[in-house]
Formats: structure tokens, C-alpha cells, sequence
């Protein structure tokens, strides 16, 4: 394959990073809470029933912020049913089981404090109404004001849990959600809701469940725009709902060429009603793969409905193409850095979670090892980079062949030393690329380079080997007076320090 280049312009700062992209969710779907984060039963939790081996392992990749409870989930939630020391099962009609409420806002709140982490709470914007989604801000929020601050008190949290981010409902704009609203019955909820949690405390930033459709959108702004901070929209390109047929590696690269165009749709209806620049987008929830949970609106035996649900945790599907797909996200996210603020990796534990517990520990999955990476590799502030002729390799779909091109990058520095961090991605399934990089600051050096590959592309981790997609320290490089060349292996991401 041909030489391809890579031009940095380490001066022309085009944003700086916000590290809540790398932002988390979790929900309550089969084994994602209990049975996965919480689990008073193992002896690998501590006193208060949390994994330490999740914990520690959330840990490394800093968690800026952790979304709940829903999802789906939260649409027919009623959080007063799962604070206090009483708390009664309910039969959650979103996914049909039975949810004991053992894990409630409290425990929530818990969970985000030993991480370290903002906690963002989803409300019930089906089944619920704009003064409970009030009164759960009293509850997490205010001092002592008001009978739900003072039952938080007494449920043993004396200070304000101060909540920053609340979202108004979920996906509401679907018919399957519970609670389904057309887009003018959305704006004016949305409205009403946002004007009274606002007026329990004025300072939450306020999300509204979003999709970048234009009729959508013209009525949630219309109306409640003054009172929003952020969009929320969602993106699962490999959709699994109804059949676990996992889409291919070089599908899942295609899918990694559409994230961009959901970003640009959603930033011309902002512009174009006038809110560029005012509101800002959060892609809250977020995943290569859909999540399998078929027949849920109409089997009647469980074993129809609950029992599929375990192919989510199957490690043999969580390959180098769920990774690459996840480094392609950030990217985009990094492009648009003016425009998407938050992104929430759905979900973080268990079903399609980055981290997979079982009974004697815990399964690293490949796109953990990419978020270690992002979060932890690359600088403070995005510079201007690009790539001059670009590889591609085709790809079928259907009845067409789809080029997808090879390299995808994105470059920042580390404001305080002025070291260049670039993150490269080499799509192909089996090329080795060679790429050029050229620096409009002069000759550099490699300082660091470490890379993610596996032995193929479909290779994953998985309890018996845990360790067999990883990152590495990389060597090889040459510099001239052309540039640095680097050797990068297929399908493998890169963090290069120069």
C-alpha cells in the first residue's frame, strides 16, 4: 500500500478537549446493576454492596460523568420508590421484570462519589410529571427546603447531593417508549418541566431527549429552548434489537464513516433556529452495537424475552471492530469539540459494557483499552490536522461496493509542554500502512508511542484470556527531512507522542 500522509499544524488550536465525552452510562437492564456494578452477595464487593474490581477498573479511565437510570428503564421509574429504608419491588414495564428497588438515587450518588465522577440524572418524562421531576431536584439539591429535602436528610444524606445535569426523558420520540409523545406534545412538556426544576434550583444544566430530525426539533426549541443547555441524542449504527446478527468487521468500519453526518444534521437545526453556539449536544448514549432484546411488546413466556438478553455479554463479540469503531467516535467527537460537549458510552458494565464481570472477577473488553487510551493519551487542547491522499478498501453493501477510507486521525497538544498527541486508526482488516507524518512546526521526534492491535480482527478478551487485545509500547519509527514514518498494523489504533 502507498505511503500516506499526515499533516499536524501544532499552532492553529481549533478547540480544547472536553473530557466529558469519554462520559458513561448505566441502566437498569438485566445484569448492568445487579449482578454487574452492585452485588451485596459477592465477596469481591465492599460494605456498601459495589464491586471493587469495577471500581478500580472504572477508575483508570476517569469517569468524568455517569448517566442513569435510563434508558428505556427510566420512562415508567418512579425514583421515590427506591430512596428510604422500605422500598417495595416494582414490575418495570420497560423490560418487564421485576426491580426491587435496592438501587436507587442514593446508591446512585454513592457509586459517582467513589469514582470521582458528576453523576447525571435521566428523568421520567413517560409515565411522570414535570413537578416529580422537581421534586427529585429538591430531593438531590436543596439544603433543607421542602419535605423531599428533608426525607433525604433523614435517609441519612445530611449535605445536598448538588445534581448539575438532569435530562428530561429519554427517547420519547420513539412509539416503543413508554410514554411516547409527538414532537408539539414534546416541546410543551418539555417546557413546563424544564420551568419548574429550574425553579428548584437555577443552576442545573438541563438536557432534553432529542434526535436530529427537523420537525422534532422546531417544536422542542420553539418552546423550551430558552430554558435547555444541552441536547441529548443517541447513536447504535449495528442495530441488534429484534437479531443478534452482529454486523462484520468492515461493515462496522463503514458504520464508522457515518458518525460525522448525525453531528452535522443536528448542528444545522441549531443554527437554524437560532441556538448555535447556546446549546450545546450530548450523545448520551452511544455504542457500535445496539442491544439485543427481542419480543419484549409481545412474548409471554420470559425465556422468550429475558433469556436472549445474555447474548450481550458473550465476549467473543466484542472484537478489534467494536475498539476501532469506538476510537472513530472519539475522533468525530473531538472534531466537532464546539458542538459536543458530553457523550455517554452505553453501557459501561455488562450487556455491551466496556468492563464484563463474572463470579471471580472482571473481563477488560478491547474498547476499554481504547477509552484507557484517549482518556489517559492524548492533550488538552485539538490543533488542525489532516490527511493527503487517503488509502481506501471497498466494502459490500448490498448490491453496492462502498470505499471506506484507511487512516482516520485526530491530533491535540499538551497545552502546558506543547507536546503533540495524535491518535491515528488504521481501518484496514489487513494492510500495514506506513504513514508520513509532517509537523508545520519543524522536524520532532517520537517521544511515546503505544499502540491496541490483535492478532486478527475479530479477536477479543475474554475470561480464559483476558490479556490477548491489549495496548503495547510500539517501535520502529524513522525520521528524515520529510517527516516521521511510521509503520502501523491492521486494524489497530494508535497514541503517538511527538
Amino acid at each position: 500500500m502507498k505511503e500516506i500522509q499526515v499533516n499536524i499544524d501544532p499552532e492553529r488550536v481549533t478547540w480544547r478537549r472536553d473530557p466529558r465525552i469519554y462520559g458513561h452510562f448505566i441502566e437498569h437492564f438485566h445484569n448492568q446493576i445487579y449482578g454487574g456494578i452492585y452485588n451485596p452477595q459477592s465477596p469481591l464487593s465492599d460494605d456498601e454492596g459495589f464491586r471493587t474490581d469495577v471500581l478500580e477498573a472504572w477508575r483508570r479511565i476517569q469517569p468524568p460523568v455517569v448517566r442513569w437510570p435510563g434508558g428505556c428503564f427510566v420512562s415508567a421509574y418512579h425514583w421515590t420508590d427506591g430512596i428510604g429504608p422500605e422500598r417495595q419491588p416494582h414490575f418495570d414495564k420497560a423490560w418487564r421484570v421485576e426491580d426491587t428497588n435496592e438501587f436507587g438515587t442514593d446508591e446512585f450518588i454513592a457509586l459517582c462519589r467513589k469514582l470521582d465522577t458528576e453523576p447525571y440524572i435521566c428523568t421520567n418524562a413517560g409515565t411522570g410529571t414535570a413537578e416529580e421531576m422537581s421534586d427529585w431536584v429538591e430531593y438531590c439539591n436543596l439544603r433543607t427546603e421542602g419535605k423531599w429535602a428533608k426525607r433525604r436528610i433523614v435517609n441519612g444524606s445530611v449535605e445536598p447531593h448538588n445534581v448539575t445535569y438532569w435530562s428530561i426523558g429519554n427517547e420519547n420520540y420513539l412509539p416503543g417508549e413508554m410514554g411516547a409523545k409527538t414532537p408539539a406534545e414534546w416541546g410543551r412538556f418539555v417546557k413546563e418541566s424544564a420551568k419548574m426544576m429550574k425553579r428548584v434550583d437555577p443552576s442545573i444544566e438541563l438536557f432534553a431527549a432529542s434526535v436530529a430530525d427537523l420537525d422534532w426539533n422546531i417544536h422542542l426549541l420553539r418552546e423550551a429552548g430558552p430554558f435547555l443547555d444541552w441536547l441529548s441524542i443517541h447513536g447504535y449504527w449495528d442495530p441488534l434489537w429484534q437479531n443478534n446478527r452482529l454486523s462484520d468487521y468492515e461493515a462496522c468500519m463503514l458504520f464508522s464513516t457515518r458518525i460525522e453526518a448525525q453531528i452535522e444534521k443536528t448542528r444545522h437545526i441549531l443554527g437554524a433556529m437560532g441556538y448555535l453556539g447556546k446549546i450545546r449536544v450530548a450523545f448520551d448514549e452511544w455504542n457500535l452495537r445496539g442491544w439485543h432484546h427481542p419480543n419484549v411488546d409481545k412474548a409471554i413466556d420470559p425465556k422468550d424475552y429475558i433469556e436472549p438478553r445474555d447474548l450481550n455479554d458473550l465476549d467473543d463479540t466484542y472484537t478489534m471492530a467494536d475498539a476501532l469503531f469506538s476510537a472513530c467516535f472519539f475522533n468525530q467527537c473531538l472534531k466537532h469539540s464546539d458542538l459536543i460537549g458530553m457523550a455517554n458510552y452505553a453501557p459501561s458494565v455488562n450487556t455491551r459494557g466496556l468492563i464484563r464481570t463474572h463470579e471471580d472477577g472482571i473481563v477488560l473488553r478491547p474498547t476499554y483499552h481504547v477509552f484507557d487510551m484517549y482518556v489517559n493519551g492524548l492533550g488538552d487542547q485539538v490543533v488542525d490536522s489532516w490527511i493527503q491522499g487517503n488509502a481506501v478498501f471497498k466494502v459490500e453493501q448490498g448490491k453496492e461496493s462502498v470505499e471506506v477510507p484507511v487512516l482516520d486521525v485526530i491530533a491535540t497538544i499538551v497545552e502546558a509542554t506543547g507536546e503533540v498527541r495524535i491518535a491515528l486508526v488504521n481501518r484496514h482488516p489487513e494492510d500495514t500502512v506506513t504513514a508520513l507524518l509532517k509537523t508545520r512546526d519543524g522536524r520532532r521526534s517520537v517521544l511515546s508511542w503505544q499502540g491496541l492491535s490483535g492478532d486478527d480482527k475479530n479477536a477479543y478478551n475474554d475470561k480464559n484470556n483476558p490479556e490477548r487485545v491489549k495496548p503495547s509500547a510500539m517501535t520502529g519509527w524513522e525520521a528524515d527531512d520529510q517527516g516521521i514514518r511510521i509503520t502501523l498494523p491492521p486494524h489497530s489504533v494508535h497514541i503517538i507522542g511527538l
